[in-house]
């Protein structure tokens, strides 16, 4: 079993303790009652190298990696130091998150906000709603492809923007093939847990244009921003490198100094 399945497998455990607790029709009364939500789009497809940064307190390859006792104030200094959205890992086995931290950075940023988790239905997509999420991560490697469809589609039909996930070049054509505007490349395999940054290289060119493309995963710093963006990358997803620094709002401050970069501009 890779390291993906056993996430699944406790992810899916975790999901039905919370769906009996919380009905459906609950969670549609809930959403209903959140305010619209926001579109991270025009940001990402404006000029320069946007940034989604990402409140995480573990993950498997590392274990622990930061004691956040405040997710809200953290998220305020990325949306301070000038991230376009907040991602926020909800996944609490492997990765020490929760749904109130979602809820906590809602209440405390105006930028889009992520819910990043290992989503298969679509009870987790109006539980991402009626948290509050702009946004909702979904991974082709844990999905067939007529879910991937399908909750795409529904997470657009209840207000979401699907940041879909993938590995290699099968996936790739799968997001595709499934109607993705927002196709994240992660340069951490799932199965291995190990970062192979020339990920995005190899697979970019294979992404349409007019698709939004994302790079996750392996941004160390400001001169990995650049990288990415030779090879198209419009956004990057920083997690690991923030949350183990000094002072976030700098740090997120100096990737989108870099992504600002003049030579970085007018590539739409």
């Amino acid at each position: 079993m890779s390291v993906l399945d056993e996430i699944l497998a406790g992810a899916a455990e975790d999901l039905r303790e919370r769906m009996d607790q919380t009905s459906l029709d609950d969670l549609k009364a809930q959403a209903a009652r959140q305010h619209e939500a926001l579109d991270p789009m025009p940001a990402f497809r404006g000029d320069g190298v946007s940034v989604i940064a990402e409140v995480k307190r573990a993950s498997p390859s590392k274990g622990e990696l930061a004691a956040i006792k405040d997710p809200a104030a953290l998220a305020a200094d990325y949306a301070a130091g000038g991230a376009a959205a907040i991602s926020v890992l909800t996944e609490q086995r492997r990765f020490g998150g929760t749904l109130e931290d979602l809820r906590t950075v809602r209440a405390n940023v105006d930028v889009p906000v992520l819910r990043k988790d290992f989503i298969t239905t679509s009870y987790q997509l109006w539980e991402a709603r009626a948290a509050g999420a702009d946004m909702a991560l979904l991974i082709v490697a844990a999905l067939e492809q007529l879910a991937l469809e399908s909750l795409i589609e529904r997470a657009r039909s209840i207000g979401l923007t699907p940041l879909v996930e993938v590995h290699d070049e099968d996936e790739v054509d799968r997001a595709v093939d499934a109607g993705a505007d927002l196709i994240g490349v992660n340069a951490r395999n799932l199965k291995t847990l190990e970062i192979d940054r020339g990920t995005f290289e190899r697979l970019s060119p294979r992404i349409p244009d007019g698709v939004v493309k994302v790079a996750e995963s392996g941004v160390r710093g400001p001169h990995d921003v650049i990288e990415y963006a030779k090879f198209g990358a419009h956004v990057v997803l920083v997690g690991e490198t923030l949350v183990r620094g000094d002072d976030p709002r700098a740090s997120v401050a100096d990737l989108v100094a870099a992504g600002a970069h003049p030579a970085l501009q007018h590539r739409w």
